[in-house]
């Protein structure tokens, strides 16, 4: 269950740093650049995989 957790956290993180970075300009190439809304998903998907990643590494 732990490992599940980690990965399914490394996975939302990664996209999430992505759209965060499209969100506010400093990544182009996409309809999401420079839209702060994305950045504002972005955000929220990273905190939500850091805390799963952190959750099953204390709990491991």
């Amino acid at each position: 269950m732990k490992t599940t957790l980690r990965i399914v956290g490394i996975l939302l993180f990664i996209p999430g740093l992505v759209f965060f970075l499209q969100g506010i300009n400093i990544l182009p190439g996409s309809f999401m650049t420079g839209d702060p809304q994305w950045a504002i998903n972005g955000g929220i998907m990273m905190v939500v995989g850091a805390g799963m990643y952190l959750f099953a590494k204390r709990n491991g």
